[in-house]
């Protein structure tokens, strides 16, 4: 019988009571222990001071630092001649993350194909087509349909679908002019949008796999003649009822979806969700996840994509996060529930990482005037060595700030306050000098890993800095016989500052300071 694994959990001093009160709620099958690296900040703990300072006790079998350090796992795995692994970076996120959820999430995986349109083909150079499908292909896309527009010429189509092909791009043609479909067809492209019952001979004269919809959104017996006829030929297609939109027959046109793959079990279906994203004026990625469910539940593998609209900006991003979280959910039979922030862009499930005694507890033990900023349930804490101030407004923490002589700092507090505003008011996670995470609704920053941050725009430090209470919380001295992390120190920032004369008496009215007796 094998040992049963053993994981050590390596941290700093702030985040250990945190972490031993989260494992202590781990089930009794998990033994650990937690191995303290003598950092108060366990995402500054460098690759030389953990082989230094940590010693794995008998019997560990995996190592897990916290997400935000930025030692290499690599070469840990190599000293302490254990697997290494790099968790999640709110201590709260740990069982979730150790697969207690009941399920490891794993969303490189999907069934979803996604024909991105460009509506206005027509009246862009093929250079332009070409850039803007390759954008779209970047984003997720995996067909690029050329739209055209009716009484508009497209005398470029031809070039426009050699150019896509010749990017190695797969291509639909999307028109109601059948001339139209024939050329794109003998250009090359490998799909036609869209044909009907009257139209279906052009499908016997291409290679091209035609999308076959009903001569009218509710004439589903014209569907399935076209259906049985490509059926009968032994020839490829597929075939989409029409989503029409809310209040001209949207709930008609859900059964029709439903109907048709009752009677065709078999085949190959497409929805169309422009037609509730583009025209419902509500943040699209909740539309798109519905809709994106509902062809996980019919097995519908192709949806036509559309953006035109500014809201809909994100729709490629946002169709390709829904179809892999509705994968893994259909592959486990479970809820789409508990796979990964990318479909929670104005809310998260967990927003909040610590309670409000949490973060006073955490506020008791600083030593320093560093502003440390966290957001909790009750609202907005600014705390150091001096001061813990709560608050929901972000513009009324400055008078308790020590911050008016450094425009610099004053500047960085602002905007972090505001972020945290944001955050608290939305119910979304917020982490100091981290971005707020949008989900798919925005690209994220990517980030090496194994590397400290640069150092930011303010520089606060050193034997000229502002006076106590005015600096960062970020701040602290390397060991003199560790590597130093790549971000700016105590001992390297410095900041020349000119004597100030004496200013009046100032108050903040509208984000303005302006003298008491101007107010």
């Amino acid at each position: 019988m094998s040992a049963p694994e053993h994981i050590v959990f390596v941290t700093g001093r702030l985040a250990r009571a945190r972490l031993e009160k989260v494992a202590a709620g781990l089930p009794a099958t998990i033994h650990w222990s937690i191995a303290d690296a003598g950092v108060k900040v366990a995402a500054l703990m460098t690759e030389e001071i953990i082989r230094r300072r940590v010693e794995m006790p008998a019997g560990a079998t995996r190592i897990v630092l916290p997400g935000r350090c930025r030692a290499d796992t690599g070469r840990l795995a190599e000293h302490f001649h254990l697997p290494v692994e790099r968790g999640p970076d709110e201590v709260v996120d740990l069982p979730a993350w150790l697969g207690l959820a009941g399920r490891k999430v794993d969303l490189s995986k999907h069934d979803l194909r996604i024909f991105s349109e460009i509506v206005d083909a027509s009246k862009m150079t093929p250079d332009e087509i070409l850039a803007k499908g390759l954008d779209l292909a970047r984003r997720g896309a995996d067909v690029i349909d050329l739209g055209g527009l009716p009484d508009t010429t497209f005398p470029h189509l031809e070039e426009s679908v050699v150019a896509l092909k010749g990017a190695g791009l797969k291509v639909s043609v999307d028109s109601f002019s059948q001339d139209e479909l024939a050329r794109g067809a003998r250009a090359g492209a490998d799909y036609l949008l869209s044909l009907n019952v009257d139209t279906l001979d052009l499908a016997f004269e291409t290679d091209a796999v035609p999308i076959l919809v009903p001569l009218r959104p509710d004439d589903l017996p014209s569907l399935d003649r076209a259906i049985e006829r490509m059926l009968k030929a032994g020839r490829p297609f597929l075939a989409d009822p029409i989503l029409e939109p809310i209040h001209h027959g949207f709930v008609d046109s859900i059964s029709r979806y439903r109907d048709t793959r009752a009677r065709w079990p078999d085949i190959q279906m497409m929805m169309g969700t422009g037609n509730l994203t583009e025209l419902t004026e509500a943040d699209s990625l909740g539309v798109t996840a519905l809709l994106v469910g509902m062809c996980s539940e019919l097995s519908i593998g192709n949806v036509l994509i559309v953006q035109v609209s500014n809201h809909t900006r994100r729709t490629v991003e946002e169709h390709d996060a829904a179809r892999r979280v509705m994968y893994a959910a259909k592959a486990d039979s479970a809820l789409p529930k508990g796979y990964g922030r990318a479909l929670l862009a104005l809310h998260d499930k967990r927003p909040f990482v610590q309670t409000a005694a949490e973060v006073a507890q955490a506020a008791a033990e600083v030593r320093d005037p560093n502003y440390r900023i966290a957001v909790a349930e009750d609202g907005i804490h600014v705390y150091n060595r001096d001061v813990h101030r709560v608050g929901t407004d972000a513009m009324a923490f400055f008078p308790d700030l020590d911050v008016a002589s450094d425009g610099a700092h004053a500047f960085y507090l602002g905007a972090e306050l505001a972020k945290a505003e944001t955050a608290w008011r939305l119910g979304k996670r917020y982490v100091q000098d981290e971005p707020l995470d949008w989900g798919c609704a925005a690209d994220a920053e990517v980030e090496d890993s194994t590397a400290f941050k640069k150092a930011g725009h303010t520089r606060h430090s050193g034997p000229d800095a502002p006076p106590p209470g005015t600096r960062d919380a970020r701040l602290v001295k390397p060991e003199a016989d560790a590597d130093a992390p790549e971000t700016i120190s105590d001992s390297e920032a410095r900041v020349d500052v000119m004597p100030e004369p004496a200013q009046p008496a100032t108050k903040l009215v509208c984000g303005r300071l302006v003298p008491v007796d101007r107010a």
